[in-house]
């Protein structure tokens, strides 16, 4: 699995490594039982800080795709794949929507017309 975060994007560090995660659980990639790298390592190889791993780690255990165990480090646990899919999708559209400068307003606006129309 590659992993990868843009400085420049407008997503935080910690959305972008999660984001990975939820990506490879979404493509099958990654699976249950599947271990992740060990925080200190991912950010030594993302060169960020530590913390910002752990977040991550910690956005995905509380969303249920990852189990945290002390001394056995993160372990895909995934049940619900078209959650993490979906939850995917949604930070990539919000991230695109800061890029082209849309309020969070306004792009709620547009998902409910969106809505509207079906």
């Amino acid at each position: 699995m590659l992993w990868q975060v843009d400085p420049r994007d407008p997503q935080p560090l910690y959305q972008q490594i999660a984001g990975t995660v939820r990506r490879a659980v979404g493509e099958g990639t990654l699976s249950s039982g599947d271990r992740l790298p060990a925080a200190k390592e991912l950010a030594a190889s993302l060169d960020v800080n530590l913390h910002t791993v752990l977040r991550a780690y910690q956005m995905l255990r509380d969303e249920g795709l990852i189990e945290l165990r002390r001394g056995r480090g993160a372990i895909v646990i995934a049940s619900d794949l078209g959650m993490s899919k979906l939850t995917t999708l949604a930070d990539d559209l919000v991230a695109q929507a800061k890029r082209l400068g849309v309020s969070r307003d306004e792009l709620a606006r547009i998902i409910l017309e969106g809505e509207a129309d079906e």
